[in-house]
């Protein structure tokens, strides 16, 4: 893999993402008029038993590129490959375990609760665990031992950090060929952590598998990665091998990945300066991807989802306070 997103060796390639660009879209289903891009531009390949450490600035577009790899966002299939099928619409990736996303905490949808609702429901470790069939027992007690798991405990009771570990052994259970972490160790602690990278990387070591790991947390990960990519603004800045980040960089890992974000951040200031100084808004006018924006009478010519969406308790039409389409105002947003 070299500067640009290719992939340099003869290693088969399992992630395939060419010139990627992606914008949510609005109520109606499209991009809203006048969006720019999230990401834009993205090349990136990677072969078996690479493990790509992902970084960037809160917003960079880290979570979006992870979970248009994992299939919870549609693309066209050309521009996304794993394991050289579209994530989107082959389903099997995901069933079969080839393709594991793991982020963020359980949550749900509660109508009439809320929205993302942590699931802390009054059910055993032991009964989440052994609940998924299919798995290899051996594979399973590894897990169970590598993430120190307690199968008494009572989901409902136990601390963020302990949930978190039933939730990373579930999601390893079936031997990925492609896994998709997203500050998925922010709650564990320091002997947990080490142990699940010490795992992870003979995942990759023996079964060939790859791995990109989104984080903000670099302690014990300067030997880990065998590449790592930078992202700002939706845009790919570098990816390249460890190796030769470390020639180029004498600083600890996360003394060079700091010193990319200072200079991206000097560089955003800089740029917010000189729109002020030239009388414009210091930050530029930005079209929200998940809402219909301006006029409301313009705005009810689009097409509107006037249907339920569980813990939604408000309008996703900008400016629909002042007038009525329904009588059922919760709006999907």
């Amino acid at each position: 893999m070299a500067g640009d997103g290719t992939h340099s060796d003869s290693k088969a390639a399992t992630i395939v993402i060419k010139d990627l660009k992606f914008t949510y879209p609005g109520i109606d289903g499209h991009s809203p008029p006048g969006s720019s891009p999230l990401i834009q531009n993205f090349s990136l390949t990677l072969g078996s038993g690479d493990r790509c450490l992902l970084v960037g600035s809160n917003g960079a577009g880290k979570t979006t590129i992870l979970k248009i790899l994992g299939g919870k966002h549609l693309v066209e299939p050309d521009m996304v490959r794993v394991l050289g099928r579209s994530a989107f619409h082959d389903t099997t990736l995901v069933s079969s375990g080839d393709l594991c996303y793991l982020g963020g905490e359980w949550r749900r949808d509660v109508a009439f609760a809320g929205f993302d609702v942590p699931i802390q429901m009054d059910v055993s470790a032991e009964k989440m665990i052994f609940g998924v069939a299919g798995i290899d027992p051996q594979r399973r007690a590894d897990l169970i031992k590598v993430l120190d798991i307690d199968l008494s405990w009572r989901l409902h009771k136990v601390s963020d950090g302990q949930r978190r570990r039933v939730q990373i052994c579930m999601g390893l259970l079936k031997p990925f060929k492609v896994l998709l972490l997203d500050e998925i160790t922010v709650d564990l602690d320091v002997l947990a952590r080490a142990d699940l990278l010490r795992f992870l990387r003979k995942e990759c070591e023996e079964r060939g598998a790859t791995i990109i790991y989104a984080t903000h947390i670099f302690d014990g990960l300067e030997d880990w990665p065998t590449h790592i990519v930078y992202v700002a603004h939706g845009k790919l800045q570098l990816a390249m091998p460890m190796d030769k980040v470390k020639e180029i960089s004498k600083l600890s890992l996360m003394r060079t990945v700091e010193s990319w974000l200072r200079k991206e951040r000097d560089e955003d200031r800089r740029k917010r300066k000189e729109r002020k100084a030239a009388g414009l808004p210091e930050f530029g006018k930005k079209i929200e991807g998940s809402r219909v924006t301006g006029d409301p009478a313009r705005a009810a010519i689009r097409a509107t989802n006037n249907g339920w969406a569980a813990g939604r308790l408000n309008s996703t039409v900008a400016g629909e306070e002042n007038f009525i389409l329904s009588s059922n105002r919760v709006l999907r947003q």
